[in-house]
């Protein structure tokens, strides 16, 4: 018995992205399903109930994915990916992007080698490390960030990294360093203070 059924969780979507394929629904329902099974041991994210977790982590990264710029990037690291948001998501709505989850927990990485394995997901790999320890050669068009605890150190990490533009969830609009200007601010839906920030490097 899935943990929320996909018409539910469409339903929880609508605010973030209109028509879900069902193939993406599917997609989720799997992903929701070995996130709130491995939370229950492993502290993955505060969020415990399902629905919020469809809201918050599925919807909001869903809304980042549609707002990356045209042409859509080849390219994407996913700094800090946690348990996979923004960077799973956006991969799931968009395979065309090959995907990069950086990210150095070692719990948190077994864990996203499991969605990847799960879901079959072949334009997504994991960096298990600090993005800083990257080869310096390794760029990417987009990087994006969500949910970093220091976004300074962060924002510092990303730059070099990103060729095309930094794409960032947050609640305001942070101090960027000085080789990307703001292409657009977004307002979250469903929420008071979040927002996309949208930073072109110049």
């Amino acid at each position: 018995m899935a943990i929320l059924t996909e018409s539910r969780i469409a339903e929880l979507l609508a605010p973030y992205l209109r028509d879900p394929t069902v193939d993406l629904l599917l997609a989720l329902s799997g992903y929701l399903e070995l996130l709130v099974r491995w939370n229950a041991r492993t502290n993955l994210t505060a969020i415990r109930s399902p629905e919020e977790m469809v809201r918050r982590h599925f919807g909001e990264s869903l809304f980042a994915a549609q707002h990356l710029g045209t042409p859509t990037p080849e390219t994407l690291l996913d700094l800090g990916s946690g348990a996979g948001f923004p960077g799973i998501p956006i991969a799931l709505l968009c395979p065309e992007i090959a995907v990069t989850l950086a990210e150095s927990q070692n719990k948190k990485v077994t864990f996203l080698r499991e969605v990847i394995r799960t879901l079959e997901l072949k334009n997504v790999e994991v960096w298990a490390g600090r993005a800083e320890a990257m080869p310096s050669d390794q760029v990417f068009h987009t990087v994006t960030l969500r949910a970093v605890d220091d976004m300074a150190i962060a924002l510092a990490a990303a730059a070099p990294r990103a060729k095309g533009q930094i794409a960032l969830l947050s609640t305001g609009t942070p101090e960027l360093p000085e080789e990307f200007t703001v292409a657009e601010v977004l307002p979250l839906p469903e929420s008071s203070t979040g927002v996309l920030v949208r930073a072109i490097k110049a």
